[in-house]
């Protein structure tokens, strides 16, 4: 990883950015499930709906977006309001030297000052650098979906890794916003 990589919050001017990386992988992998480039307005009324309590992490080098990670909602019913979905993506110039690594070090730590208890990451498999990247920073593989998506012409698993951010059986406090904790 370069000494120049900053990891800080996203902003709203980062958005473009986000999206071609998001695009680029949903265009030339299985990894993302898009099966078209998504528009940036899409992404910015879901950045907006969701930043609140769930941060959106970018990693910059020499004042360019290189990778992002995120978090979001897993389902919308109450009981899930500790779960937490995650993801990382990385621009392809930029592989292989640690930036998914720096960003998951800052993301977990803000979830678990935030309140989660348990983080979720679907990745479509096999994909070996993202499954080895999750186990790097503590997740296990719980589960399979099996031929879960049709994309480049095949069927498509996702296999799912947890997270846990706490132990024990008490009650959870509500989740605390992403600017009390950052």
């Amino acid at each position: 990883m370069s000494d120049a990589l900053t990891i800080r919050l996203a902003v709203r001017e980062d958005l473009a950015a986000i999206v071609a990386i998001s695009n680029l992988a949903a265009e030339r992998t299985p990894a993302n499930f898009a099966t078209e480039p998504e528009p940036e307005r899409q992404w910015l009324v879901t950045w907006e709906a969701t930043r609140a309590h769930h941060p959106w992490l970018v990693a910059v080098e020499r004042e360019r977006v290189v990778a992002f990670a995120k978090s979001g909602p897993h389902r919308a019913r109450g009981a899930y309001a500790w779960t937490a979905e995650v993801s990382v993506y990385v621009d392809p110039p930029a592989h292989g030297r640690g930036v998914g690594a720096a960003l998951y070090a800052r993301l977990i730590p803000l979830l678990r000052a935030q309140g989660y208890v348990t983080l979720l990451a679907g990745i479509a498999t096999p994909n070996p650098a993202s499954e080895r990247l999750h186990e790097k920073v503590g997740f296990v593989r719980c589960g399979t979906y099996h031929r879960a998506g049709w994309k480049l012409g095949a069927w498509h698993d996702v296999g799912y890794w947890e997270l846990h951010l706490r132990d024990g059986e008490a009650a959870p406090a509500p989740v605390r916003p992403v600017a009390d904790v950052w």
